[in-house]
Formats: C-alpha cells, sequence, structure tokens
C-alpha cells in the first residue's frame, strides 16, 4: 500500500508540474524549471520522462546563460521581476477602484489575493533564478562553452538513439 501512494503522488506532483511548466512558458513564471522538474520527478516512475530530462535541463540553463549575457537583458529581466513583484503586492493589496477604470468593477485586479501571491512567488523565483544564473555564467565564458559542448553531446546522444 506505501508504494503506491507514493507511485500516486510522484505521479500527481510530478505531472502538475509538467502542466503549470507547460503554461508558465507563455504566463509569467519559470516555465522550464517547472517542466524539468516534473520531468525529473515522473522520470523515476517512467523511462520515457528520463529520455527527455536532460535535454530540457541543457534548453533550461542555456536560457539562464543567456538571459545574463548582457546588461541590458540583465536590467530587463530585473524590471520584469520588480514589476511583476509590484503587481503582486497591488492585487494583495487590493485598493478601491480607480475613477480612471474603464471597465466594470468586477473586471479591477481579477483573482484576488491567490494571483497576488502566485505573482509575488513567481517574482522571487524569477528573482532567484537571476541571481543564479549571474553567478554562474556572466562574465565566464568556460563556463557557457562548457553548457554549450554538454548541449552539443546531448543532441547527438538523442539523435543517435532517435
Amino acid at each position: 500500500m506505501k508504494g503506491a501512494a507514493r507511485r500516486v503522488t510522484l505521479e500527481v506532483v510530478g505531472w502538475l508540474l509538467v502542466v503549470a511548466g507547460v503554461a508558465a512558458l507563455i504566463l509569467p513564471g519559470p516555465g522550464l524549471l517547472m517542466l524539468f522538474g516534473g520531468l525529473a520527478v515522473l522520470s523515476q516512475q517512467y523511462e520515457w520522462a528520463e529520455r527527455r530530462l536532460e535535454p530540457v535541463k541543457y534548453r533550461a540553463l542555456k536560457g539562464a546563460a543567456e538571459s545574463v549575457e548582457t546588461t541590458l537583458r540583465i536590467v530587463l529581466s530585473t524590471s520584469g521581476a520588480v514589476l511583476l513583484l509590484a503587481a503582486g503586492v497591488l492585487w494583495c493589496w487590493k485598493p478601491d477602484v480607480p475613477g480612471w477604470w474603464p471597465f466594470a468593477e468586477s473586471w479591477w485586479l481579477p483573482g484576488g489575493i491567490a494571483t497576488g501571491i502566485t505573482q509575488i512567488v513567481s517574482a522571487l523565483v524569477a528573482l532567484a533564478l537571476l541571481v543564479y544564473s549571474y553567478r554562474r555564467f556572466h562574465g565566464k565564458p568556460d563556463a557557457v562553452a562548457a553548457l554549450e559542448r554538454d548541449i552539443d553531446r546531448a543532441d547527438r546522444a538523442d539523435r543517435s538513439a532517435g
């Protein structure tokens, strides 16, 4: 019984992370990171998930390296995360509808505190990932080159296995 409960728990957590990761690819949030986490959990149960784990990991790390290549990207990423954090605080605070708001009152900050908390958590994760990316890749061409070699090796392995 204990094994079945563990399996169900891993399946639920894995699939929730995969679905949330796919959604976060277009919505605010660390999509590739959640997708990688979901595949990591599912890879304990499924061979297909294990096969897809490495390519997603490398794409996520490549995105992390690219996000800190230039000062402009760092500033834009940081600004986006800070704006998301501010929006989350606004959603949690939920001030009265301003007089200039042209839509129905029900359209003012929809979703309530749950939306605000999600925005705040997403912003904090984005800032943490930005710090991680900066420390690991910014101004370190050897680290980026090693990652690119790993990606090439994983791509060759994928093509030969497929």
